[in-house]
């Protein structure tokens, strides 16, 4: 029988203050032993995105907690489904969950610790930087019910790892490793204490140019969309609206009074 509490608080979305006083946030999934991806999941997490779109800190950290990051998708969410309902659910969860994870004005990490399958692993592929323990073991298994990952793992698989390693990974159904993807670059790094690793480097972003790191986002989405070409059409723009920012602007002097590296930045 599923606890109660763990039924009605799948995730839990906290916001810490760095020692320079930036803010994060850091998202758990914590529903059982699995962290199975059932309807109550994806509401929480749904919830948890609108909440940090609403209101960004400078950061973001998803995580989980138990042995495994996630068994994957409880399969009773498509028994009896028609074409027409489950093109409806992939397009809410892109709109919902994938589009505006991207879509965030600040890096987002991933931390995976364990076992991460279908649309844990889909929802990594969404964010920023990916880092995993050595033991963690990643699939998109969607063939065992004759489905392809649909919450975008392919697409976002290929423009990591290329064309041919997403068709293998995805048409096979095989489980990989942290190392066999960070060579892939599909993990960025690999750590013993990826939990620990994970919190440092979102707490190093936190605390740097929030504002161009926004912007590195924005030229990285246009060339995904478009091309080098349409990357290029953006980034005077994009690059051009930080001299008006006070953390250029104070970086600057920074640089020219004290030197590199001596910049303190407030996501402004």
């Amino acid at each position: 029988m599923t606890d109660p509490a763990v039924a009605s608080h799948p995730t839990r979305l906290e916001r810490v203050r760095t020692d320079a006083g930036a803010e994060f946030a850091t998202l758990t999934f914590a529903h059982g032993p699995l962290n199975l991806f059932d309807q109550t999941m994806f509401d929480a997490v749904q919830a948890d995105v609108a909440t940090l779109t609403e209101d960004p800190p400078r950061a973001v950290l998803l995580r989980a907690e138990g042995k495994v990051v996630s068994a994957g998708v409880d399969v009773h969410l498509f028994d009896g489904l028609s074409a027409e309902q489950a093109a409806d659910l992939w397009q809410q969860l892109f709109a919902d969950i994938c589009h505006p994870i991207e879509a965030l004005p600040c890096p987002v990490v991933y931390a995976a610790h364990g076992l991460t399958l279908t649309a844990a692993f889909e929802i990594a592929l969404a964010c920023d930087i990916i880092l995993a323990a050595p033991k963690a073991k990643f699939g998109l298994v969607e063939t065992v019910v004759g489905l392809t990952p649909s919450m975008g793992g392919p697409q976002r698989l290929a423009e990591r790892a290329g064309s041919g390693r997403a068709r293998e990974l995805v048409m096979t159904g095989d489980l990989y490793d942290a190392a066999t993807l960070q060579g892939w670059g599909v993990v960025n790094a690999v750590h013993d204490d990826v939990d620990t690793e994970a919190r440092a480097l979102t707490t190093r972003l936190a605390d740097g140019p929030t504002r161009a790191h926004d912007a590195t986002k924005q030229i990285i989405s246009a060339w995904r969309s478009g091309g080098v070409a349409h990357a290029d059409s953006i980034t005077p723009e994009v690059s051009g609206a930080l001299f008006e920012t006070e953390d250029l602007s104070g970086a600057v002097r920074s640089f020219l009074t004290d030197g590199p590296g001596k910049a303190s930045y407030r996501g402004r």
